[in-house]
C-alpha cells in the first residue's frame, strides 16, 4: 500500500520530537542535530526504532536542518550529500514492512529577502539540492515542517517538485492572537493552506508552537479550509523552565493523546507530535485512536 492510499483508508501516525530527545542524549546548543547522523548514528537509529515500535507509521529522517545554507551556518564541514544520505540510510535500517520514511526539510537558518539575505530562487536551489539526495535515497514522501514564512514553504515545495513526484506534506507554525490564528507574518490558516495546496502540497497543516488543546481549534479551522489531507503535530504544551533552567513540557501522554483523538474526530487524517513528545506519546496515541 502506498502512503497516499494508507492516508485515505487508515490515516497516518507520524513520529514525535527528535530535537528534545537529542537534548536528553547530550547534544549541545552549538551542535547540528543532523551531524549526529555521522557522529552518533546508533542513537539516531534507536530513536527511529523506538517510534516505529510505539506505533508510528512514518518516521522523519534526521534531515530537518540539512540544507547547505543551514549546515554552513552551523559549522558542519561534511557535505550536504553525506549528511542527507546518512539520515535516510539510518532510518531505512529499521523501517519494516508497511512503514514509511519521510525526507524532512525545514528552516534555512536565514530569512528570505527583503527581511534576510536569501533570495527566493536561492532558497529553491538550496532545497532542491537537499531534496535530490533524499529522493535518490528512496524516501516515501517529503515533510516540510515548522515553517513560519509561507514563502519559504512555497520555495521548498517548488524545489521538491523539481526533483520528485512523491507526496509532499507541508506544515506551518501559527500563533493564537486576539483575532485568531496567524503566522508571525500575519497569514491566516485558510489563506496559507490554499496557497500551499496551489503550490503542489499533497497534505497541509500545522505543527509546533502551540500545545495539543489549542491545536484542536486550529485543526478545525484548517480542516474546514481545504479538501486535501490535513497533518497536525502539536507540542506537548508550551515549554516551561524550572528554577535550575531545565526545560520541560507540561502535557502528559494521556492528556496529549486524548486531544489528538479530538483532532482526529474533526476529520484530520495525519497526526503526530512535535517538541516534548516521545515514543511514549505515540504509543498512547496508538492505543487511544
Amino acid at each position: 500500500m502506498d502512503i497516499l492510499e494508507k492516508i485515505q483508508t487508515q490515516g497516518l501516525i507520524f513520529d514525535g520530537a527528535m530535537g528534545s530527545i537529542l537534548i536528553s542524549k547530550g547534544i549541545t546548543g552549538g551542535e547540528a542535530p543532523e551531524q549526529w547522523n555521522l557522529t552518533h548514528p546508533d542513537i539516531i537509529m534507536g530513536i527511529h526504532q523506538a517510534y516505529y515500535d510505539a506505533g508510528s507509521d512514518v518516521v522523519s529522517a534526521n534531515t530537518y536542518g540539512a540544507s547547505a545554507i543551514k549546515l554552513k551556518k552551523m559549522g558542519v564541514s561534511q557535505s550536504v550529500e553525506i549528511v542527507n544520505r546518512a539520515g535516510v540510510q539510518i532510518a531505512r535500517k529499521v523501517c519494516g514492512k508497511g512503514r514509511y520514511i519521510a525526507g524532512e526539510l525545514g528552516l534555512l537558518g536565514d530569512m528570505l529577502a527583503p527581511m534576510g539575505p536569501v533570495s527566493f530562487d536561492q532558497a529553491v536551489d538550496c532545497f532542491a539540492q537537499q531534496a535530490g539526495f533524499l529522493e535518490d535515497e528512496g524516501v516515501d514522501a517529503f515533510l516540510i515542517e515548522t515553517i513560519f514564512d509561507i514563502n519559504i514553504a512555497i520555495a521548498a515545495i517548488k524545489a521538491v517538485r523539481s526533483v520528485s513526484e512523491k507526496p509532499i506534506f507541508c506544515s506551518l507554525t501559527f500563533k493564537k492572537m486576539k483575532r485568531g490564528f496567524f503566522t508571525i507574518f500575519g497569514n491566516s490558516p485558510t489563506d496559507s493552506m490554499k496557497s500551499l495546496v496551489d503550490a503542489g502540497a499533497s497534505a497541509v497543516g500545522a505543527n509546533c508552537s502551540i500545545g495539543s488543546r489549542t491545536m484542536i481549534d486550529l485543526a478545525d479551522e484548517i480542516r474546514k479550509s481545504i479538501d486535501v489531507p490535513v497533518i497536525i503535530m502539536p507540542n506537548a504544551g508550551m515549554p516551561k523552565v524550572t528554577k535550575d533552567n531545565t526545560v520541560f513540557y507540561p502535557e502528559d501522554e494521556t492528556f496529549f493523546a486524548n486531544n489528538i483523538k479530538k483532532i482526529k474526530e474533526l476529520g484530520v487524517e495525519i497526526v503526530g507530535g512535535c517538541c516534548g513528545t516521545t515514543p511514549e506519546y505515540i504509543k498512547k496515541i496508538k492505543e487511544i485512536i
